[in-house]
C-alpha cells in the first residue's frame, strides 16, 4: 500500500476504492458508507484496497 493511498483512504475513501478497482459494486459501496458516516467509509477502504 502505497502513501498515496493510505492518504486517500484517509480523506477521499471513494476516490481510492476507485482508483484501485474502477466504477463498480466495491466503488458504490465505498460511496454509501462514506455518505452514511466518514468513519465507516474509511475502513471499507482500508478493507478494500488492503
Amino acid at each position: 500500500m502505497s502513501i498515496l493511498t493510505i492518504i486517500l483512504n484517509l480523506f477521499i475513501p471513494p476516490l481510492s476504492v476507485f482508483l484501485q478497482h474502477g466504477l463498480g459494486g466495491k466503488f458504490l459501496i465505498s460511496l454509501l458508507l462514506t455518505f452514511i458516516g466518514w468513519l465507516p467509509g474509511v475502513i471499507y477502504a482500508f478493507y478494500v484496497t488492503k
